[in-house]
C-alpha cells in the first residue's frame, strides 16, 4: 500500500507534471501543474515589492540564510561573534528592502512574501532573545514591586492570543496614538512578536535558572565573582543551555506564527501564495502553491531544529 502511494505521488508530481504553461488549464490532466511556481514566484517570495527592484529581496533572504550557514561554524559561537554578526545580517536585510545608501526608497507596505515573512522572525528573534532574558532576571530580582511588574507582564502577555495583541498594535494603536508618534505599521507589529517571544522565552530562562544547583551560586560568590560576572560566567550559561530544547521549540513555533499577519492585512509567504493562484490563469494550482508553501516552512523548521541538535551535541562534547 505505502510503496503503491508513493509511486501514484511520484507519478503525479514528476511523470505527467507540467513545468512550463501559460495557465493552469494548458496543464496535463491528471498530473502536478508546477508552471504557476515559475510564473508566480516573485509574488510567492516577495509580494507586491516593485518587480524592477526584486533582485533585493531576493539578496536580503540570501544573505540572512548565508549568515546563519556561516554561523553554523563552532568556532565563531563567542557572545561577541554572534552579537556583531546578527547585528550585521539583520542591518544589511532591513538595507536591502528599505532602501538607502544608493538605493531606491520602499515602503514597508509594498513588503511581501517569504521576505516578509523572513523580516518578522528576524526582528522577534534579535529582540525578543535578550528582552526574554532581561525579564527573566527581572522577575527574579529582590525588589519585590520589579519581580511583581515583571511578573504580571509576563503573565498577562502569555495569556493573550496573538491575534489580539496584533490586531491591538497594527489597527486600534494609530487610533489611540498620534498618527507621528504611532510609527510604522510593520515596525510595530515586528516589534509586539519581538515582545511577545521575549516573555515566552523568559520563561524557558527563568525554569533554567532554577534547575541550577544553589551551590554553583554559592561557589561563585566564594570566587568573590560580581554580580555581573556570577550570572555571565556561571547562571546563565547553564539557564541557556538547560532550555536549549525547549527554546529550539519556540523558535519552530514562532516562525510558523509569523502567518497570523495576514488577518491585519499583510502579505505574507502565506497570504501572498493565495494571492499567487488568485486569478482565472492559475485558480486551479492552488495544490501546487500550498506544497510549494508547506515544503519551505518544513525545510526552515527542519533546519532550525538541526541547528538546535547539533548545538546541544556541541555542549555535551565541550561539558
Amino acid at each position: 500500500m505505502l510503496a503503491w502511494l508513493i509511486w501514484l505521488a511520484i507519478k503525479w508530481a514528476v511523470i505527467d507534471a507540467t513545468w512550463t504553461a501559460t495557465s493552469a488549464n494548458a496543464c496535463t490532466p491528471g498530473g502536478a501543474c508546477w508552471a504557476v511556481l515559475k510564473a508566480r514566484y516573485r509574488i510567492v517570495l516577495f509580494g507586491l515589492y516593485p518587480y524592477e527592484e526584486s533582485w533585493r529581496p531576493a539578496l536580503a533572504c540570501l544573505v540572512v540564510i548565508a549568515g546563519v550557514a556561516v554561523l553554523q561554524w563552532s568556532r565563531l559561537w563567542r557572545l561577541k561573534t554572534l552579537v556583531w554578526s546578527s547585528a550585521a545580517i539583520a542591518f544589511g536585510f532591513v538595507l536591502l528592502m528599505r532602501g538607502g545608501f544608493g538605493l531606491s526608497y520602499v515602503s514597508t507596505d509594498r513588503w511581501g512574501g517569504f521576505a516578509l515573512t523572513l523580516f518578522l522572525y528576524l526582528v522577534g528573534v534579535l529582540l525578543g532573545l535578550p528582552l526574554g532574558i532581561a525579564l527573566a532576571l527581572m522577575r527574579r530580582s529582590t525588589n519585590s514591586l520589579v519581580a511583581a511588574t515583571t511578573g504580571f507582564v509576563v503573565d498577562a502577555v502569555r495569556t493573550l492570543p496573538m491575534v489580539m495583541i496584533l490586531f491591538t498594535v497594527g489597527v486600534l494603536a494609530p487610533l489611540l496614538i498620534p498618527g507621528m508618534f504611532s510609527g510604522d505599521k510593520l515596525w510595530r507589529v515586528a516589534i509586539a512578536f519581538a515582545f511577545v517571544y521575549g516573555c515566552y522565552q523568559s520563561e524557558i530562562v527563568r525554569a533554567g535558572l532554577q534547575a541550577i544547583p544553589r551551590q554553583q551560586e554559592e561557589a561563585a560568590k566564594a570566587l568573590a565573582l560580581s554580580k555581573y560576572l556570577r550570572l555571565r560566567l556561571v547562571l546563565l550559561p547553564q539557564a541557556l543551555t538547560n532550555g536549549l530544547p525547549a527554546t529550539i521549540n519556540l523558535l519552530v513555533a514562532t516562525f510558523k506564527e509569523t502567518s497570523i499577519v495576514a488577518i491585519i492585512g499583510f502579505f505574507d509567504f502565506t497570504a501572498s501564495a493565495q494571492t499567487a493562484y488568485g486569478n482565472a490563469e492559475w485558480a486551479n494550482a492552488y495544490l501546487e502553491v500550498y506544497l510549494f508553501v508547506g515544503a519551505t516552512y518544513f525545510l526552515c523548521a527542519t533546519g532550525l531544529g538541526w541547528l538546535g541538535s547539533r548545538l546541544e551535541r556541541r555542549l555535551r562534547e565541550r561539558a
